[in-house]
């Protein structure tokens, strides 16, 4: 069976096609700029010299049309028709309580739509994803995959907000979590790399990147996760503040005349590492800052470690120990600075990093230093192969 995976943004849609009789990548690629001037297609088929193409495109339909015309191209092209795609699964950030992925029906469909709320930049695009494939492909099976679903299984003490209870139930606020798909992904990946079960494993993913999480997975299961009811909660991120004291929120409003929108539009888009150094979302100009004597940066890079420290240390906790630490996402996978800076001084833990293994960039590989209790690893995280996975395992089970 062939899946296509799609991951719908406000102005963009990456997809893969995967071959699952092996989960080779036949192709993948990338729309950009839907709805602004300089809208293009950048396709890429495995064994293929790669397709760009501009064009104006209006929005995500177009962009879905865009794709799928790429897939079946005679030159560059992987497949002859829209019929030898045998399901599509979509990447959906927000699913409330959805435990696992779910058939897209008008009724999935709306409880998406519900959620824009809580995801607007996530879940509205995602939704356009699906509207799309029903126009065009009206008679494949469409598979929705939640971030959250993963973490559905936290216990409630973990996922229980200490507000009036009354209040929590009537507005479904909880602990969700997020980067679900990628936290499984290498929490499996890592028990396999150990030749252990997941259920017998204490594990702490660390999904490091311009968004950042950190996971505790415990039986196999997501125990507890830095990130909230939505994704601002938690780590420092590349804009995001991540956790503050609440009684921030209405002060500022109080003392500077902020709306509900200015202290949402501060905290996810003007806060974090480009709201403390002053130069840059992007940790990889925080690193080049630093390198030249800035001291904001320098203090936007060790807020950012002192935080993921913080949750490692606190997620051995509640796991009562640890068998194995992960990294992974973009900074997680290209930076040893980072690993080593939040890494240094855990040995207490059973932490401790080879800095010659660590050197790797990008690359699967265990950097644990000989004699550690932990083991250490670098996996590249691949959410689209896991949203494959499940869409024909739940196409597979009816």
């Amino acid at each position: 069976m062939k899946i296509l995976v799609l991951n719908c943004g406000s102005s963009s849609v990456k997809y893969q096609l995967f071959d699952m009789a092996d989960e080779t990548v036949l192709a993948r690629g990338l729309v950009e700029r839907i709805g602004i001037p300089g809208s293009v297609l950048t396709h890429r088929p495995t064994g293929k010299n790669k397709l760009v193409r501009e064009a104006e495109i209006t929005d995500h339909k177009a962009a879905v049309r865009l794709c799928l015309e790429a897939l079946t191209d005679q030159q560059h092209g992987v497949i002859k028709d829209y019929s030898e795609i045998g399901a599509v699964g979509h990447r959906i950030v927000h699913g409330g309580d959805f435990c696992d992925s779910v058939l897209i029906t008008q009724e999935t469909k709306a409880i998406i739509s519900d959620l824009v709320k809580l995801a607007p930049l996530h879940n509205g695009p995602g939704l356009r994803g699906i509207e799309a494939c029903e126009a065009i492909l009206p008679a494949t099976p469409q598979v929705a995959v939640f971030d959250t679903a993963f973490h559905q299984s936290m216990p409630p003490h973990a996922y229980t907000y200490s507000l009036p209870y009354e209040l929590c139930q009537r507005h479904h606020i909880r602990r969700y979590g997020f980067h679900g798909t990628s936290h499984k992904y290498v929490a499996l990946r890592a028990a396999n790399l150990v030749d252990k079960p997941l259920a017998e494993l204490k594990v702490i993913t660390c999904h490091l990147g311009n968004g950042s999480s950190i996971t505790a997975v415990k039986n196999g299961r997501s125990w507890d996760t830095s990130m909230g009811f939505t994704p601002l909660a938690g780590l420092t991120m590349g804009t995001r503040c991540g956790d503050i004291d609440p009684a921030i929120v209405t002060f500022l409003m109080e003392k500077e005349g902020y709306t509900p929108a200015d202290m949402d539009r501060l905290m996810n888009r003007q806060s974090g590492v480009l709201g403390v150094s002053g130069v840059s979302s992007d940790f990889r100009d925080i690193e080049a800052a630093m390198a030249e004597g800035n001291e904001r940066a320098r203090l936007a890079w060790d807020i950012f470690v002192h935080t993921a420290k913080k949750y490692i240390g606190a997620y051995v906790a509640v796991l009562n120990g640890l068998d194995v630490l992960v990294f992974t996402a973009g900074l997680g996978e290209n930076s040893p600075e980072a690993r080593e800076a939040i890494c240094r001084d855990m040995d207490y833990l059973g932490i401790k990093i080879d800095p010659g293994e660590n050197r790797v960039r990008g690359q699967e590989k265990e950097i644990t230093a000989p004699g550690a209790r932990v083991r250490t690893f670098v996996i590249p995280t691949n959410e689209e192969l896991m949203i494959a996975r499940e869409t024909m395992a739940f196409v597979q089970a009816g």
